[in-house]
C-alpha cells in the first residue's frame, strides 16, 4: 500500500470516527450507563466484543500463517491439527466462556422480583398510540396521581414498573438505565431498574406501533431523594384554580372532555393528564420542545405534527383563543 493511499484512508477515518464516537454518550445511549442494569449490559457487550475480537484475530492469524510461502506443502496431518485446534477448539472454548459469563450475569441484568413488590406499590406505565400514561402509587401520606410522557425517579433506589399496553404492542426502553420490556395488550409485565446517576434521559418506544412510532418517547428525570419527594407532593396536590381566560376557554372548547388538570377540571382519562404540564420538557410525547408556540401548533393540528394522533384538530378555534389556552397550559407549574 502506498503512502498516499494510507494518508487517504487515515483522512477518511478522521472524518468518520468523530460521528461514531458521538453515539457512545448522551441521554439515549446504552454505552453511557446511568443505571445498574444498563451497566451490566454494557459490561456484557464489552466482553462480547473482546471475545469476538480474539476469535477474529485468531482466525486471521491462522489464515495469514496458512497463506505464507513455504518450501514444502502442508501435510494432511499438520493441516488437520491447525484446523482442529485453531479453527474449532479455540473458538468453541471462547464462545463457551462467553456463554457461561452471560448466564452468570443474567440475574443482575433482569432481577427476579417474584412477589416482593405488590402491584399497588409499582409505578404503572401504559403505552397508548402514541403517548405514555404514568401512574404513581400513594406513598408515605402522599396520594397517588397520574401524569404523562415523563417519569421521575429517585437516584440510588430500586423502582419497579408495571407495564402494559391499551391498543397495540409497545416496548418500554430507557437505554441509559436498562434493557427493553415489551408492553402487550391484556398482559402485565414487570421491570425493575436501579438508577445510579442523576440526569435527564430519553426513552423511545422500541417496538413499531404505528405511523407515529418514531414520535413516541418520554423523558426520565433521575433526582436526589429530597427533590423527588418535593416533586411527588407537588404533583399530588394538583394545580390551583386560576380563573383565567385561558382556563375558561380550555373548558369552553371541550378540552376537559379528554384532559384533566387536577384541582381545576373534572377528571377525564381519555387523553394525557395535563396537571403541572409546564414542568414537562416536551409536547406530544417527546415530539416538540415545550414552548407556547409549539403548544399552539399541536392544538391547532396534532396530526400535522404527529400523524395518526387521536386528538382532533382545533383549527376552527380562533387564533386568539388558542394562544390563551397555550398560555394557560404553559403556566401550569
Amino acid at each position: 500500500m502506498s503512502i498516499q493511499s494510507e494518508r487517504k484512508i487515515f483522512g477518511h477515518l478522521q472524518v468518520v470516527l468523530p460521528f461514531l464516537v458521538t453515539g457512545c454518550a448522551g441521554r439515549q445511549s446504552a454505552l453511557d450507563p446511568a443505571g445498574q442494569e444498563a451497566a451490566e449490559v454494557y459490561h456484557l457487550s464489552v466482553v462480547m466484543v473482546i471475545g469476538g475480537g480474539i476469535i477474529w484475530l485468531t482466525v486471521i492469524g491462522l489464515l495469514t500463517h496458512a497463506c505464507r510461502r513455504r518450501r514444502s506443502a502442508w501435510s494432511e496431518e499438520g493441516a488437520g491439527r491447525l484446523i482442529a485446534w485453531g479453527g474449532v477448539a479455540f473458538p468453541v472454548i471462547v464462545l463457551f466462556a462467553l456463554l457461561v459469563y452471560t448466564i452468570w450475569l443474567m440475574p443482575s441484568i433482569r432481577p427476579w422480583l417474584g412477589r416482593a413488590v405488590a402491584e399497588p406499590d409499582r409505578i404503572q406505565v401504559i403505552g397508548e398510540q402514541f403517548w405514555w400514561r404514568v401512574r404513581y402509587p400513594a406513598e408515605e401520606g402522599v396520594a397517588g396521581f397520574e401524569t404523562a410522557n415523563e417519569i421521575r425517579l429517585p437516584v440510588g433506589e430500586r423502582v419497579v414498573f408495571s407495564l402494559r399496553a391499551d391498543d397495540v404492542i409497545h416496548s418500554f426502553w430507557i437505554p441509559s438505565l436498562g434493557g427493553k420490556m415489551d408492553m402487550i395488550p391484556g398482559r402485565t409485565n414487570v421491570l425493575s431498574l436501579l438508577p445510579t446517576k442523576t440526569g435527564v434521559f430519553r426513552a423511545p418506544c422500541a417496538e413499531f406501533c404505528g405511523v407515529s412510532h418514531a414520535y413516541m418517547a418520554f423523558s426520565v428525570v433521575v433526582m436526589e431523594r429530597d427533590a423527588f419527594d418535593d416533586w411527588r407532593r407537588k404533583q399530588a396536590s394538583g394545580n390551583r384554580p386560576e380563573g383565567s381566560k385561558g382556563e375558561r376557554l380550555f373548558t369552553h372548547h371541550g378540552c376537559v372532555g379528554c384532559h384533566s388538570v387536577r384541582g381545576t377540571t373534572p377528571i377525564a382519562g381519555l387523553g394525557p393528564d395535563l396537571t403541572h404540564f409546564a414542568d414537562r420538557s416536551t409536547v406530544g410525547a417527546g415530539t416538540l420542545a415545550n414552548t407556547r408556540k409549539n403548544i399552539e401548533r399541536f392544538i391547532r393540528d396534532p396530526s400535522a405534527i404527529k400523524p395518526g394522533a387521536k386528538m382532533p384538530a382545533f383549527d376552527m378555534v380562533p387564533p386568539g383563543d388558542i394562544a390563551a389556552i397555550s398560555g394557560y397550559l404553559a403556566g401550569l407549574r
